[in-house]
């Protein structure tokens, strides 16, 4: 069974956000796991993903963004979004500080840790997980959002599907080789950005959740 607890998480300036903890009695690490820019840590992926995680022993605090708390559309800045992430990630190591932390999230969940990450605003962050890297806005390719990973020094685990449209894999695939042996590049047939597969692939959206859990797990054993 597992423990499940919804929390508030200070913010520096901003005030408090929501957060969800979720934790399996045989947690090995606690991933701080940030929502896409929109929908919030309540949306049916990031539930099934948490409890996914939770089955191969991976612990999560789910949180929102200020922006998404307070209902607004727009996301918020960088260095608020950031500063959350820091946030969240001390947060979690407070709820569990004998497991070993990641960070990483939902497409700009995701991007905006490893910004944090790159900035050294998370010392104590043993990894870095993407599920879905937003490479660039869709029909606008490009790898300038990737230019601060050269800064993130922990390892770090891309997945990616082959259908999604703000990641070019003929992009993405050689900034993954250039930032070298701490990086692990998981690519997912016929994924889109929000991972569904077209029926051709004989596989349902929950095969392919089960799939980023289980890859997680895989990846924390190495590193």
């Amino acid at each position: 069974m597992n423990e499940l607890r919804e929390m508030r998480i200070e913010t520096p300036g901003t005030g408090a956000v929501s957060g969800v903890y979720v934790r399996p009695m045989t947690a090995k690490w606690m991933l701080v796991l940030g929502h896409g820019a929109g929908a919030g840590m309540h949306h049916p992926f990031m539930r099934a993903l948490a409890e996914e995680l939770a089955k191969v022993g991976v612990a999560t605090l789910r949180y929102q963004f200020p922006y998404m708390e307070e209902k607004r559309k727009a996301p918020d800045k960088p260095v608020v979004l950031t500063a959350t992430v820091a946030a969240a990630v001390l947060a979690a190591a407070k709820l569990a500080p004998e497991l070993p932390v990641l960070a990483g999230g939902k497409s700009m969940g995701g991007r905006m840790s490893s910004t944090a990450a790159a900035e050294g605003k998370l010392p104590n962050v043993g990894g870095l997980v993407f599920f879905g890297f937003p490479l660039h806005p869709p029909k606008q390719p490009g790898t300038k959002r990737a230019e601060h990973l050269a800064n993130v020094t922990v390892p770090m685990l891309f997945l990616q599907g082959t259908r999604d449209d703000l990641a070019d894999l003929k992009l993405l695939k050689p900034t993954c080789k250039k930032l070298g042996e701490r990086v692990t590049l998981h690519v997912i047939e016929t994924a889109d950005h929000s991972f569904h597969v077209l029926k051709k692939s004989g596989r349902r959206d929950e095969e392919v959740i089960r799939e980023l859990a289980e890859t997680t797990a895989e990846w924390t054993k190495r590193i």
